[in-house]
């Protein structure tokens, strides 16, 4: 950790248009809280830098404003150069994350002026194109996670984690995982106990480590077949059955090596896998919305016994059902998080 009071550090965040606006503007709003939680001049100087001027209009549509141009920041010393990212989306609602060639290149020169470089959710894809993490570990987005292992094989790929950090190179999961990830540079820059202010600040439930599992359980994007999209659709409405591969083959009038191939080419997944995502993920949302005992959510979602439920959380999730509960239930009456 380098803390030290006084010190305000230059950090930049590139631009452009289609960049996701969250990426943008969550980062900055961390590190301007931090400057209500110490005393004296300590904290950091943000810039939006992009190729121009010119308005940029971001995912969203909401147009911003950069402070400079990737010249002008291009001769400072910067402490921290965040990267956000942007996507598109395919007829058949597949994400694809995007890499503009001339903002890989600013961001690989711009690195190099650098203390350290952090990419935001899909930002990790332009360091990647960049060569910045050629050897590295690295999180994206569970979204595009292969798109980012198939294009940059080099690139050590874990899309569980929120954040990963490798030496001064950083790399943070989904667009919310941007607050995560910038805590976590606070707590490097000034210590923990900033980190954990300005987290209270932000109504944070609790500032979540590096290792946690981004918890929302991705079901694979869809299908490009109709009967692996049936089959989703037979397992979602029947998931307390057995549901097993000879269940599903007969289902889909398939035989059963039929079938685990299908679901290894359409999802990169076994059928008992995939009916264990789809478990957890019901057996998550009745977690966080509901006062069930584990008993009940196991049955209702179609494990056996709590024992499975633990297992297969532990697994999916890197949590048990209890630990995740604590974290994301919310009362019944939406009042706020359920304390442990």
């Amino acid at each position: 950790m380098s803390s030290s009071i006084g010190i305000r550090r230059f950090i930049v965040v590139i631009v452009f248009d289609g960049v996701d606006l969250l990426d943008v503007t969550g980062p900055p709003e961390v590190f301007a809280l931090l400057q209500r939680e110490v005393d004296g001049a300590t904290g950091y100087d943000v810039v939006l830098a992009a190729e121009t001027m010119d308005p940029v209009t971001t995912s969203a549509g909401v147009r911003i404003l950069p402070d400079a141009t990737f010249q002008d920041v291009s001769g400072r010393e910067i402490d921290t150069l965040l990267v956000p990212g942007s996507v598109e989306v395919d007829d058949h609602r597949r994400v694809h994350a995007l890499t503009d060639p001339t903002v890989v290149g600013w961001v690989k020169t711009l690195a190099g002026r650098a203390r350290r470089v952090a990419s935001v959710c899909v930002g990790a894809h332009l360091l990647a194109a960049a060569g910045l993490l050629d050897g590295k570990r690295a999180t994206t987005h569970w979204s595009t996670a292969q798109q980012l292992a198939a294009d940059h094989p080099s690139v050590e790929v874990d899309a569980d984690p929120i954040f990963i950090r490798d030496h001064e190179v950083w790399t943070g999961a989904g667009i919310s995982a941007c607050l995560d990830l910038s805590l976590a540079l606070v707590a490097d820059d000034f210590g923990e106990a900033a980190a954990l202010r300005v987290a209270r600040q932000l109504v944070m439930y609790l500032k979540r480590p590096s290792g946690q599992s981004q918890f929302s359980v991705p079901l694979a994007p869809l299908s490009t077949t109709r009967r692996i999209e049936d089959l989703r659709h037979h397992i979602t409405r029947n998931i307390t059955a057995p549901l097993t591969v000879a269940d599903l083959a007969a289902h889909a009038h398939v035989s059963e090596r039929q079938l685990t191939r299908i679901f290894k080419t359409e999802l990169g997944m076994t059928p008992a896998a995939y009916v264990e995502s789809a478990r957890v993920e019901v057996a998550r949302n009745r977690l966080e919305s509901t006062d069930d005992s584990l008993e009940r959510v196991a049955s209702t979602c179609g494990f056996n016994t709590t024992d499975t439920l633990i297992r297969a959380f532990r697994r999916t999730l890197d949590a048990t059902p209890t630990e995740y509960r604590n974290r994301f239930r919310y009362c019944a009456r939406g009042t706020g998080p359920a304390r442990p």
